[in-house]
């Protein structure tokens, strides 16, 4: 058995990896890491979990945890894990983080947008993009590996067939997301009260949302040059799920049958990827509760650009599948192991 450890083990990324991770054949969770409920049950913090986990929430003492556990799994927030890591921790341990500390390789573009400084730069070389569709042969070798983050995760997947195959201008690329109230965490926050989200939807972090040099640097390195990628995300009253649809311009005139069969080329050994069928749009409720990503695209002839959709759910193939699919490959395990569940319907 794979011994995990899960560090914000409270948060709603990190609550989902114990669901996940309790129903995975080879895993046992040996740590629920959580600083604001040390001492307590965690199955009284989430009452899912009652008569399921008897166990009681620890502290996030990575250094004790990295003597023990197998693969650590770091739910927290910006700056944990890179004030945390150390070569040490990493000689003994794999780390998944699902904070942002490792996903740009670019310090002074973390900092930036992050705003915070970055504590160990030296592991940023070698910090692997946990995307397995595009980077699965380096995450099976990785000490640490960076989960992508929700928005990323399916603006990515959406447009990297296309952009690949050269076939969009990557300078031309605009992204209109929306996500589900949980991809803001778990956190009271004044601005995720029910009555200030029910009833509607806005658009946040609107030039300024961080997800946007992630996109930008994985796209670029999709394209071989610079893409710029107009960012926008928006808060839609739903508990989990996002919803992409990106406009590129089309670089060449090209068919829908010659676009899809790249989409379909792309993604056709992936299991996690659905291409649909033609004329069927991604909806957020189709992916609940899994590691899927649906996808589909239209043309605009019009305009000469392309509309490209993604539908995914944002705790899982956002956050907690997503690192149980790195945490198998890194293990040597089949990729699917553990993450067959069939979305949930209604």
């Amino acid at each position: 058995m794979i011994k995990v450890g899960i560090i914000g083990s409270t948060g709603y990324a990190g609550n989902e990896l114990v669901r996940l991770l309790l129903q995975h054949p080879e895993t046992e969770i040996i740590w629920y890491g959580s600083r604001s409920y040390t001492g307590e049950p965690y199955a009284s913090v989430y009452g899912n979990f009652f008569r399921i986990v008897d166990a009681e929430c620890l502290d996030d003492d990575l250094d004790k945890l990295a003597e023990e556990a197998d693969v650590i799994f770091t739910a927290t927030p910006q700056g944990y894990c890179a004030s945390a890591v150390s070569e040490k921790i990493l000689s003994g341990t794999k780390v998944i983080d699902l904070s942002a500390d490792f996903r740009i390789p670019d310090v002074a573009v973390y900092e930036a947008w992050y705003g915070i400084t970055h504590k160990s730069p030296e592991f940023l070389p070698e910090a692997v993009y946990g995307l397995c569709e595009l980077y699965r042969d380096q995450v099976r070798t990785a000490r640490l590996v960076a989960n992508p983050g929700c928005y990323p995760t399916c603006s990515i997947l959406a447009v990297y067939p296309f952009l690949k195959a050269g076939l969009i201008d990557p300078k031309s690329i605009i992204i209109d997301a929306k996500s589900g109230t949980s991809g803001a965490g778990r956190s009271a926050k004044t601005a995720n009260l029910f009555c200030e989200v029910n009833e509607n939807i806005k658009a946040y972090g609107v030039t300024t949302h961080r997800h946007t040099p992630e996109i930008e640097g994985v796209l670029s390195r999709a394209a071989g040059v610079d893409a710029a990628v107009t960012f926008t995300p928006h808060l839609v009253p739903m508990q989990r799920g996002i919803l992409v649809t990106a406009y590129a311009s089309l670089t060449k005139e090209v068919s829908e049958e010659e676009l899809r069969k790249v989409l379909l080329q792309c993604y056709e050994n992936e299991y996690f990827v659905r291409v649909l069928p033609e004329g069927i749009c991604p909806e957020t409720r189709n992916v609940e509760g899994s590691n899927f990503t649906d996808l589909n695209f239209r043309i605009d002839k019009r305009t000469n650009r392309v509309i490209m959709m993604g539908a995914i759910d944002n705790l899982v193939k956002g956050a907690a599948g997503q690192a149980v699919q790195n945490m198998n490959l890194m293990c040597g395990l089949p990729e699917q192991t553990g993450l067959r569940q069939i979305p949930m319907l209604p």
